[in-house]
């Protein structure tokens, strides 16, 4: 059984399991607000990440991978990870021609 993205009222992140690593990744809600352009309630963070699920998985894997992270050690992602992902590079290069 997969365990589902969760929100934590006392860190204010939601927090999802990364199996492959034996951890947990957590994204702060000001991750959200940046990425989002507003200042989300949770559902709105968690309904984001159900929707790029993939993005924040592959951030998540690309920073274990780049900052050699130990198995079993929780992780948290920032905006700027998870839009490294979401933001191709083809589109990154058209924006700077504009």
């Amino acid at each position: 059984m997969k365990e589902e993205a969760r929100w934590r009222s006392d860190i204010e992140s939601l927090v999802f399991p990364i199996a492959d690593h034996a951890a947990i990744c957590a994204v702060h809600r000001g991750a959200f607000r940046t990425l989002l352009g507003m200042n989300p309630a949770p559902q709105a963070c968690l309904a984001y990440f159900k929707e790029f699920e993939a993005a924040f998985r592959a951030a998540a894997s690309v920073k274990i991978a780049r900052r050699r992270i130990p198995a079993g050690t929780n992780l948290h992602l920032t905006s700027r990870d998870v839009a490294r992902i979401l933001i191709r590079p083809g589109q990154i290069e058209q924006g700077e021609k504009q």
